[in-house]
């Protein structure tokens, strides 16, 4: 697989009060991810990116909502996120802080 495709893989990271006690409990990150990408891709591209072991890979497909707006009904875009389960004792820094 190529670099190109690994760094369109993740989009962003969610940060969430959800996502961040996901973390502390289970040594957990989630990625907004592209809407084809696999198990596979997403766990090359945070082994890549971040320089850690990935225990494993979940994945879940996000339905838009339907919203209106003036009258009009609209529809927002389906997503898809990945929760990552890192090996214990690794961390991934999402917000570039130092650690204390």
């Amino acid at each position: 697989m190529s670099n190109d495709r690994l760094y369109k893989v993740l989009l962003a990271p969610r940060v969430t009060e959800k996502t961040a006690r996901v973390g502390e409990q289970g040594n957990q990150y989630v990625f907004k991810v592209a809407t084809d990408a696999t198990k596979a891709e997403v766990r090359a591209a945070v082994e890549e990116i971040f320089e850690v072991k990935v225990d494993s890979v979940r994945v879940v497909n996000v339905k838009g909502k339907t919203k209106s707006f003036k009258m009009r009904a609209g529809k927002r875009s389906d997503w898809k996120k990945a929760y990552v389960r890192v090996q214990e004792g690794q961390v991934i820094d999402l917000l570039g802080g130092e650690t204390v």
